[in-house]
Protein backbone atom coordinates (compact mmCIF):
# COMPACT_ATOMS: atom_id res chain seq x y z
CA UNK A 1 0.00 0.00 0.00
CA UNK A 2 1.66 3.35 -0.35
CA UNK A 3 1.93 5.56 2.24
CA UNK A 4 -1.20 7.92 1.15
CA UNK A 5 -2.95 4.93 0.81
CA UNK A 6 -1.95 3.58 4.08
CA UNK A 7 -2.49 7.01 5.97
CA UNK A 8 -6.37 7.05 4.82
CA UNK A 9 -6.54 3.38 6.07
CA UNK A 10 -5.01 4.40 9.61
CA UNK A 11 -7.58 7.33 9.74
CA UNK A 12 -10.87 5.03 8.53
CA UNK A 13 -9.82 3.07 11.78
CA UNK A 14 -9.04 6.27 14.21
CA UNK A 15 -12.98 7.29 12.98
CA UNK A 16 -14.07 3.59 13.90
CA UNK A 17 -14.60 2.57 10.54
CA UNK A 18 -15.01 -1.36 10.81
CA UNK A 19 -14.41 -1.92 7.48
CA UNK A 20 -11.42 0.26 7.94
CA UNK A 21 -10.08 -2.40 10.57
CA UNK A 22 -11.21 -5.25 8.81
CA UNK A 23 -8.81 -4.50 6.12
CA UNK A 24 -6.38 -3.50 8.37
CA UNK A 25 -6.38 -6.93 9.53
CA UNK A 26 -6.97 -8.63 6.65
CA UNK A 27 -3.35 -6.86 5.13
CA UNK A 28 -1.09 -7.69 8.31
CA UNK A 29 -2.54 -10.01 10.12
CA UNK A 30 -0.51 -12.72 8.28
CA UNK A 31 2.53 -11.10 8.29
CA UNK A 32 2.76 -10.60 11.74
CA UNK A 33 1.91 -14.04 12.31
CA UNK A 34 4.56 -15.12 10.67
CA UNK A 35 6.88 -12.70 12.02
CA UNK A 36 6.00 -14.06 15.73
CA UNK A 37 6.40 -17.53 14.37
CA UNK A 38 9.89 -16.92 13.34
CA UNK A 39 10.67 -15.01 16.65
CA UNK A 40 10.91 -18.61 18.74
CA UNK A 41 11.01 -22.26 17.64
CA UNK A 42 9.13 -22.80 20.36
CA UNK A 43 5.90 -20.91 19.85
CA UNK A 44 3.43 -23.41 18.59
CA UNK A 45 0.27 -22.07 15.98
CA UNK A 46 -2.14 -21.76 19.16
CA UNK A 47 0.76 -19.32 20.63
CA UNK A 48 1.25 -17.20 17.75
CA UNK A 49 -2.33 -16.85 17.47
CA UNK A 50 -2.66 -15.75 20.93
CA UNK A 51 0.37 -13.08 20.65
CA UNK A 52 -1.28 -11.97 17.50
CA UNK A 53 -4.41 -11.04 19.04
CA UNK A 54 -2.58 -9.31 21.66
CA UNK A 55 -1.23 -7.35 19.29
CA UNK A 56 -3.62 -6.44 16.78
CA UNK A 57 -5.70 -5.35 20.61
CA UNK A 58 -2.90 -3.03 21.80
CA UNK A 59 -3.28 -1.21 18.11
CA UNK A 60 -6.78 -0.58 18.54
CA UNK A 61 -5.75 0.81 21.87
CA UNK A 62 -2.79 2.50 20.80
CA UNK A 63 -3.79 3.42 16.92
CA UNK A 64 -4.02 7.23 18.31
CA UNK A 65 -0.29 7.43 19.62
CA UNK A 66 0.58 6.25 15.80
CA UNK A 67 2.74 8.70 14.29
CA UNK A 68 4.03 7.34 11.34
CA UNK A 69 7.88 8.36 11.79
CA UNK A 70 7.56 4.23 10.29
CA UNK A 71 5.40 2.39 7.89
CA UNK A 72 2.55 0.87 9.85
CA UNK A 73 3.88 -3.07 9.67
CA UNK A 74 7.04 -2.36 11.57
CA UNK A 75 5.18 -0.63 14.21
CA UNK A 76 3.32 -3.72 13.96
CA UNK A 77 6.77 -5.89 13.81
CA UNK A 78 8.15 -3.59 17.15
CA UNK A 79 4.78 -4.13 19.05
CA UNK A 80 4.95 -8.27 18.19
CA UNK A 81 8.39 -8.57 18.98
CA UNK A 82 7.66 -7.02 22.65
CA UNK A 83 4.11 -9.38 22.73
CA UNK A 84 6.02 -12.41 22.23
CA UNK A 85 9.40 -11.57 24.57
CA UNK A 86 6.88 -10.96 26.87
CA UNK A 87 4.55 -14.25 26.12
CA UNK A 88 7.81 -16.06 26.68
CA UNK A 89 9.17 -14.51 29.50
CA UNK A 90 5.92 -15.80 30.78
CA UNK A 91 6.12 -19.28 29.67
CA UNK A 92 9.31 -19.38 31.00
CA UNK A 93 8.20 -18.19 34.59
CA UNK A 94 5.57 -20.64 34.89
CA UNK A 95 8.00 -23.67 33.43
CA UNK A 96 9.97 -22.46 36.95
CA UNK A 97 6.82 -23.36 38.74
CA UNK A 98 5.51 -26.46 37.12
CA UNK A 99 4.89 -28.03 33.46
CA UNK A 100 7.21 -27.89 29.89
CA UNK A 101 4.30 -26.44 27.11
CA UNK A 102 4.31 -29.02 23.81
CA UNK A 103 6.95 -27.77 20.97
CA UNK A 104 5.28 -27.70 18.01
CA UNK A 105 7.02 -29.19 14.79
CA UNK A 106 4.39 -28.49 12.32
CA UNK A 107 2.89 -25.00 12.17
CA UNK A 108 0.96 -25.00 9.28
CA UNK A 109 -3.14 -24.28 10.45
CA UNK A 110 -5.54 -23.86 7.75
CA UNK A 111 -8.48 -22.83 10.08
CA UNK A 112 -7.14 -19.58 10.88
CA UNK A 113 -5.50 -18.67 8.20
CA UNK A 114 -1.94 -17.63 9.12
CA UNK A 115 0.12 -18.02 6.55
CA UNK A 116 3.09 -19.80 8.15
CA UNK A 117 6.00 -21.46 6.62
CA UNK A 118 6.89 -24.61 8.57
CA UNK A 119 9.85 -26.52 7.99
CA UNK A 120 10.69 -28.83 4.23
CA UNK A 121 8.06 -30.99 4.40
CA UNK A 122 11.03 -32.86 2.68
CA UNK A 123 12.92 -33.39 5.56
CA UNK A 124 12.09 -36.08 7.91
CA UNK A 125 11.34 -36.10 12.03
CA UNK A 126 14.67 -36.48 12.93
CA UNK A 127 15.98 -33.70 10.57
CA UNK A 128 13.05 -31.06 11.85
CA UNK A 129 14.53 -31.92 15.59
CA UNK A 130 17.66 -31.03 14.80
CA UNK A 131 16.83 -27.90 13.08
CA UNK A 132 14.20 -26.75 16.07
CA UNK A 133 17.07 -27.26 18.63
CA UNK A 134 19.32 -25.39 16.37
CA UNK A 135 17.26 -22.67 16.11
CA UNK A 136 16.45 -22.70 19.91
CA UNK A 137 20.10 -22.60 20.43
CA UNK A 138 20.12 -19.73 17.98
CA UNK A 139 16.88 -17.67 19.65
CA UNK A 140 18.77 -18.12 23.49
CA UNK A 141 21.98 -16.12 21.61
CA UNK A 142 19.91 -13.39 20.70
CA UNK A 143 18.37 -13.11 24.15
CA UNK A 144 22.15 -13.02 25.38
CA UNK A 145 22.91 -10.22 22.80
CA UNK A 146 20.52 -7.81 24.33
CA UNK A 147 19.19 -5.20 22.97
CA UNK A 148 19.60 -2.93 20.36
CA UNK A 149 21.27 -5.84 18.18
CA UNK A 150 18.22 -8.45 19.43
CA UNK A 151 15.68 -5.96 17.93
CA UNK A 152 17.52 -4.98 14.78
CA UNK A 153 18.83 -8.44 13.52
CA UNK A 154 14.58 -9.30 14.24
CA UNK A 155 13.41 -6.41 12.06
CA UNK A 156 16.01 -7.23 9.22
CA UNK A 157 15.66 -11.02 9.53
CA UNK A 158 12.72 -12.26 10.85
CA UNK A 159 10.51 -9.06 9.59
CA UNK A 160 12.42 -9.09 6.71
CA UNK A 161 12.43 -5.08 6.54
CA UNK A 162 14.68 -2.85 4.35
CA UNK A 163 17.72 -0.59 5.70
CA UNK A 164 15.44 2.45 5.41
CA UNK A 165 12.57 0.70 7.14
CA UNK A 166 14.09 -0.41 9.95
CA UNK A 167 16.21 3.08 9.91
CA UNK A 168 12.42 5.02 10.27
CA UNK A 169 11.79 2.95 13.00
CA UNK A 170 14.81 3.06 14.93
CA UNK A 171 15.16 6.88 14.38
CA UNK A 172 18.78 5.90 12.65
CA UNK A 173 20.10 6.75 8.97
CA UNK A 174 20.53 3.69 6.96
CA UNK A 175 24.07 4.04 7.12
CA UNK A 176 23.85 3.51 11.13
CA UNK A 177 21.74 0.75 10.31
CA UNK A 178 23.92 -1.12 7.56
CA UNK A 179 27.01 -0.02 9.91
CA UNK A 180 25.52 -1.34 13.05
CA UNK A 181 23.77 -4.66 10.97
CA UNK A 182 27.20 -5.62 10.66
CA UNK A 183 28.84 -5.14 14.40
CA UNK A 184 25.63 -7.08 15.64
CA UNK A 185 26.27 -9.96 13.29
CA UNK A 186 29.84 -10.28 14.06
CA UNK A 187 28.52 -10.09 18.03
CA UNK A 188 26.03 -12.69 17.27
CA UNK A 189 28.10 -15.28 15.88
CA UNK A 190 30.53 -14.72 18.47
CA UNK A 191 27.67 -15.22 21.25
CA UNK A 192 26.64 -17.90 18.76
CA UNK A 193 29.58 -19.94 18.99
CA UNK A 194 29.51 -20.12 22.90
CA UNK A 195 25.89 -20.93 23.13
CA UNK A 196 26.49 -23.89 20.35
CA UNK A 197 29.46 -25.37 22.20
CA UNK A 198 28.05 -25.24 25.43
CA UNK A 199 24.89 -27.02 24.80
CA UNK A 200 26.34 -29.84 22.13
CA UNK A 201 27.28 -32.49 24.35
CA UNK A 202 23.98 -32.28 26.02
CA UNK A 203 21.75 -31.62 23.11
CA UNK A 204 23.98 -33.85 20.38
CA UNK A 205 25.62 -36.59 21.86
CA UNK A 206 28.51 -38.54 20.44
Amino acid sequence: MNPAGEEELIARCRRGDAAGWDELLDRHYDAVGRFIFQLSPDLTREDVEEISQEVFLTVVRNLASFRGASALQTWLFRIAANKARDFLERRRAAKRGGGRPPVSLQAEDPETGLAIDPPSPAAGPDELLVSDERAALLREALDQLGDPCREILELRYFGDLSYDEIAAALSLNPKTVSSRLSKCLARLEIVAESVFAAEKPARFPV
